[in-house]
């Protein structure tokens, strides 16, 4: 099967744009996307394949997807602009700037916790129903009542839904804007990146749909882990609904692509600079590396080190060979590597997901790539 892959790749990094076809080739991906910046300027930036499984439209290069928890880093970065500004506090209680979440013995929840997936809110406990998701008040509201489901601080447990509306609850309130409007106005436009936190019908025309994955083993009910996913559920469907795509669910309904993704994580790789602009000081980009927990995640099951948003490079999830280097990934696929060592910013996105929600082969491969291309 042969692809026709679009876009540029510096002759110095071929491996990268040959292990994007293999992925088409061996790994039967339909339409994907990867870019690169080194130094803050493109490397790679190459599109191919479909949006759809038959195979009959092209993957075009503004094409947008629904990139799930690739959005978190989004989120994270939101924040960190605030806390590198002197406008929020990592180490204050949250309830400084959002009072009613000092409920139910939260009161000492700090607003780093809700960075580190720590602060014992992965999921809740009012059933979310109907359109409730799509509903920032109601979520955040529930969110403030709810008791955490561990000692908050003590270990992560991954906030697949939930981080983002705890984030983004602090930046409106510090702000008075929602958190898709300050990522849009302070982020988006200055880096140029294409990316949506909360879609508007204009964008349909260029968001693909998701081909859903084989279903996993669900995970037993009575665990953290079960709990967390039954509520909010959510179906890999839900993101060809206009109500999710409208809807600001920071933590995973960013609509974008490598391209988008790269532009706006360029400035957390380069030293706050990015495409000639400030976005941040460099030791606000540093900011990442603040260890916050170390150990098997309570809802993931694998050993996690998380810093300030972002996963870290690990002995156990040995995302890089340089130390300083954050990461994360979407459900099916999509996955986000900052290297603040060698100023890489990468990323893949893609239309067939897998099942996995820390990256599979086609992420990885293409990053092996990378560095394969820089030793």
């Amino acid at each position: 099967m042969t692809i026709e892959i679009n876009g540029q790749c510096d002759p110095r990094f071929a491996k990268v744009k040959a292990a994007f076809e293999t992925n088409f080739r061996e790994h039967d991906d339909v339409g994907a996307s990867v870019a690169i910046t080194l130094n803050g300027k493109f490397i790679v930036d190459l599109w191919g394949g479909h949006l759809d499984e038959q195979r009959t439209s092209p993957w075009q290069e503004d094409t947008l997807v629904n990139v799930w928890s690739s959005t978190k880093t989004m989120a994270a970065m939101s924040l960190l602009l605030l806390a590198d500004r002197g406008e929020v506090d990592l180490h204050a209680p949250a309830a400084k700037y959002w009072p009613e979440f000092a409920q139910s013995g939260k009161e000492a929840i700090e607003v780093r916790h809700f960075l580190s997936h720590t602060a014992g809110l992965s999921g809740m406990d009012e059933a979310v129903e109907g359109d409730a998701l799509y509903d920032w008040d109601w979520m955040t509201g529930a969110l403030a009542k709810q008791a955490p489901w561990w000692e908050p601080g003590t270990q992560s447990g991954y906030h697949a839904l939930t981080q983002g509306h705890l984030i983004g609850e602090i930046v409106r309130r510090v702000t008075g804007q929602s958190i898709g409007n300050f990522f849009h106005q302070e982020i988006a436009i200055p880096t140029g990146a294409d990316f949506h936190i909360g879609a508007g019908e204009e964008l349909d025309e260029r968001i693909g749909n998701l081909i859903p994955p084989e279903a996993g083993p669900a995970p037993d009910p009575d665990t953290i882990a079960g709990r967390t996913f039954a509520n909010p559920l959510v179906d890999a469907t839900a993101p060809r609904l206009r109500a999710w795509r409208a809807a600001e669910i920071p933590a995973a309904n960013g609509q974008g692509n490598a391209r988008s993704i790269v532009r706006a994580q360029t400035a957390m790789a380069n030293g706050g600079q990015a495409f000639g602009k400030t976005i941040m000081s460099e030791a606000g980009t540093k900011r990442i590396f603040e260890k916050q927990s170390e150990g098997v995640d309570l809802v993931l099951g694998v050993p996690l080190v998380f810093g300030m948003g972002y996963g870290l490079n690990s002995e156990l999830i040995p995302i890089s060979p340089n130390k300083n280097t954050s990461f994360w990934g979407g459900y099916g696929g999509s996955s986000v590597i900052v290297d603040q060592d060698a100023r890489l910013c990468f990323s893949y996105v893609m239309n067939k997901m897998e099942t996995g929600l820390l990256g599979d082969p086609r992420g990885f491969g293409l990053a092996a790539a990378m560095y394969a291309s820089i030793a």
